[in-house]
């Protein structure tokens, strides 16, 4: 026997099922499912499947096989109220008749933020809020974050052997993990809007930084090069007319800046007083360009310096079943490191999981303070 909760339940799991479709196509929007319910029969279900279009809400109203007046709504974030790229979706809600509607997730975005869940109370629309709350959070952890710092969400990825290594003492690194983990990472760059490595990378590996997924989407490319000594014939800057690429820079070279702007690639010069690429203000820079999330997979100079800045969010770490060992080989994290173990860096698991060979740990990562960094690989 359904209690009337599990019922409410059963048709938000069904409304968080079509959100995730949506995944690496609104940024920087939310992902939003909603489902139309009427005489316990489904008569209506869409999702917000790119960034400009229809909201979530909208595309199921245009599925509804019959008249939707005196349904339930089920959508997985609160109803806007406000004129975007579309109207206001509580317009739709009321003028379409609905008799009550279901919420997973308040929105923080100070534009709706409460407004409207009130709008169709004050339009005698039943109302119930934090239904499966948890799961419909979990689906926006980037939005919700972009919307209330303006900042990108930043997650950094990197894969090691058993004794912590990234690399071979020559630099050979091809390849540490499993097909299985490394086709988890371009789902992973198609989920984040932008990727971010050193200039040491790009001259080891010659990296092309895209999604090789079928439908996926590639993430805007930004390099932290504070010289400017990204080789024009490397696979990002020939590439650069097809795939959004950004370079970061922090000592001038017109030269070399006409050349790269003429192959196509946006340069921001954003100095530090070490005349170094000031990172903070990189991120600042990328949020204003509404890049909500970057995936750094730079190496351990980069990673020491976003976590001594406090910029990242979360970490993904693959762990492969080898050992390279070599006291020359690279570490994830560089740099001088914490004098002291009290100063470590802190983090706390959320996941856990084997793929394929390896293992992947999932840790969402505790604020510290600022200090000064390069962040050249």
């Amino acid at each position: 026997m359904l209690y009337i909760w599990d019922i409410w339940e059963k048709y938000m799991e069904e409304a968080i099922r079509l959100a995730k479709r949506g995944r690496g196509h609104t940024n920087p929007n939310p992902m939003v499912g909603a489902v139309i319910v009427k005489n316990n029969k489904v008569i209506g279900a869409g999702y917000h499947q790119y960034y400009g279009g229809l909201h979530a809400e909208r595309d199921a109203f245009a599925s509804c096989v019959e008249d939707p007046s005196g349904a339930d709504l089920y959508v997985t974030l609160e109803p806007c109220c406000h004129y975007g790229k579309t109207p206001p979706c509580t317009d739709i809600i009321i003028e379409k008749g609905i008799k009550r509607v279901f919420i997973g997730s308040d929105d923080p975005n100070p534009l709706v933020a409460g407004k409207g869940i009130e709008i169709l109370k004050q339009h005698g629309i039943e109302v119930h809020t934090g239904i499966l709350k948890y799961q419909c959070d979990s689906l926006n952890t980037i939005f919700f974050h972009y919307i209330k710092t303006k900042q990108p969400y930043v997650v950094m990825k990197y894969a090691m052997t058993a004794d912590g290594k990234i690399a071979t003492h020559t630099g050979d690194s091809k390849w540490i993990t499993g097909e299985k983990a490394r086709e988890r990472v371009h789902h992973l760059r198609n989920a984040l809007a932008g990727i971010m490595v050193g200039i040491g990378t790009v001259l080891a590996d010659d990296p092309l930084l895209n999604c090789r997924i079928e439908g996926g989407k590639n993430p805007t490319r930004i390099i932290c090069d504070s010289t400017l000594k990204i080789p024009l014939d490397s696979q990002i800057v020939q590439t650069a007319k097809q795939i959004d690429t950004i370079v970061a820079f922090a000592q001038k070279d017109e030269q070399k800046q006409a050349a790269l702007e003429n192959a196509g690639i946006e340069l921001l010069y954003l100095p530090n007083e070490q005349h170094k690429v000031d990172l903070k203000a990189l991120m600042t820079a990328l949020g204003q360009k509404q890049i909500d999330s970057v995936l750094i997979e730079g190496g351990g100079t980069l990673n020491e310096c976003a976590l001594q800045l406090g910029l990242v969010n979360r970490l993904e770490v693959y762990i492969a079943p080898k050992i390279f060992g070599g006291k020359e080989a690279k570490s994830p994290v560089e740099g001088v490191g914490v004098a002291f173990a009290k100063d470590a860096y802190s983090l706390q698991l959320d996941n856990m999981q084997k793929i394929g060979d390896d293992i992947l740990l999932e840790y969402n990562v505790k604020k510290v303070g600022e200090s000064m960094c390069s962040q050249e690989s």
